[in-house]
């Protein structure tokens, strides 16, 4: 078993000056250079030069169990998610079945809880059977021991004004929040792409980017009638970021993401007809990309989620058309970040903690689990080196599934520690299994 008592020495908390970090029974006992007088006995880690981050929080991750098991499962997508220097992530509900009862949301809790690379907090779905037509036992989930606070159909749109501003109602009783995933389906009926002369060009059916700000903008002003919590999933477009800071700026309860592939890669890539770059919503224009970096940097996005969404590899390796949507992200996410906006000058990294881990943090209600790096927090704690520059490669990461968009993209920094609840679940960039710690 691993010392009870740790001392990180030479750490950079957010990127600032060295110092120690003393960790004991699973919390941050001590900080700085005499931390270790906190400890009796410690075992020492060396993280010199390595930037110290409160543990990542994923707002939206797909693990595919229960029923989807050949894409992946709870205990390989939670593998990847520590790997990539998480703490805790949200699944979401679009399993088999669905998870739109508390029978199916504290299984997905008890097999994360199992294999122990992390939190997982499961999301319930807004309707039954994410149809659309009725809501699901939202307070049944949220009393269960998941404790469910975020709902999503995501992957479907509660498109129904009706049914979504009664979702809103309902779970402002118990300060819950919906996570909207804005595709209005008349308007992307068959869309394969983002519509431009781009897709006409390619011949594939267009994505328009109205069919989401359409969504967005009805939603915000249902949010504002009822005055309750709305989480817009996977923000990409620049009208999209318009719509969300004019809300801001109105104090309606809205909050935002956006994921790693949206800010990294261009609707460009369907030029290649391959459909690892298939994904909902779809990559946008180069303006797009622009316009959720500069939201991301001033707050109006408030988080990054990866949307993990993994496949077999049947589903990705075939024509456009037949391809299934999404793309893997939790071993790139933090890399992702560090290249498109650290390494550019528009954040620090106290702003990558905000957009990784705390503002998610708040949003899925789990922030008194730590997710700060202060004395007497839970050592749900990161370490990343931000000099290493790798090569992205599918076969050398621990999902089990190998759709990422990034592959033989160079993205800056690598998690050498992950550190859940005071132990270890990555060391030197290699996992370690609960049984081994």
């Amino acid at each position: 078993m691993t010392n009870n008592q740790i001392l990180i020495k030479g750490a950079l908390p957010y990127g600032e000056d060295a110092t120690d970090i003393a960790v004991a029974d699973g919390k941050i006992v001590a900080l700085g250079k005499d931390a270790g007088d906190a400890l009796v006995n410690p075992e020492i880690v060396n993280a010199e030069g390595l930037v110290a981050l409160p543990g990542l929080v994923d707002l939206h991750t797909h693990l595919r169990e229960p029923g989807q098991e050949d894409a992946e499962t709870v205990y390989t997508g939670t593998r990847a998610g520590a790997a990539g220097g998480y703490t805790c992530v949200h699944a979401m509900a679009n399993t088999n079945p669905v998870a739109d009862t508390a029978a199916i949301v504290e299984q997905v809790q008890t097999l994360g809880d199992a294999a122990g690379w992390l939190q997982v907090r499961p999301v319930g779905a807004v309707t039954v059977g994410l149809e659309g037509k009725q809501l699901s036992a939202m307070s049944a989930m949220a009393t269960s021991k998941a404790k469910v606070r975020v709902f999503s159909d995501d992957g479907m749109c509660v498109s129904d004004p009706l049914l979504m501003r009664r979702a809103l109602e309902y779970v402002k009783t118990f300060n819950g929040v919906i996570a909207q995933h804005a595709q209005d389906p008349i308007l992307t009926a068959g869309a394969q792409m983002n519509e431009s002369a781009l897709s006409a060009q390619l011949g594939l059916a267009g994505w328009p980017a109205v069919a989401e700000e359409a969504i967005i903008a009805r939603d915000i002003s249902l949010a504002k009638h009822v005055d309750s919590r709305l989480h817009v999933c996977h923000v990409s477009t620049a009208g999209s970021v318009e719509l969300i800071r004019w809300a801001k700026s109105k104090g309606i309860r809205v909050t935002a993401e956006v994921t790693p592939h949206h800010l990294f890669l261009t609707e460009e890539e369907a030029c290649s007809y391959d459909p690892l770059f298939k994904v909902n919503p779809p990559l946008r224009t180069f303006e797009d990309v622009e316009a959720l970096r500069e939201g991301l940097a001033d707050g109006t996005i408030d988080i990054v989620g990866t949307d993990h969404a993994p496949h077999p590899l049947e589903k990705k390796d075939c024509e456009w058309q037949a391809g299934a949507f999404g793309m893997t992200g939790l071993e790139t996410a933090l890399p992702v970040v560090i290249t498109t906006m650290v390494n550019s000058d528009r954040m620090s990294w106290r702003d990558v903690a905000r957009v990784l881990s705390e503002a998610p943090a708040q949003i899925g209600q789990v922030a008194e689990q730590g997710h700060k790096i202060a004395v007497g927090s839970l050592a749900q704690l990161t370490f990343v080196d931000p000099t290493v520059v790798r090569t992205v490669d599918p076969k050398t990461q621990w999902t089990k599934s190998t759709n990422t968009p990034f592959i033989g993209h160079d993205l800056a920094g690598q998690v050498l520690y992950t550190m859940y609840n005071g132990q270890f679940t990555v060391r030197e960039g290699q996992p370690i299994a609960k049984e081994n710690r």
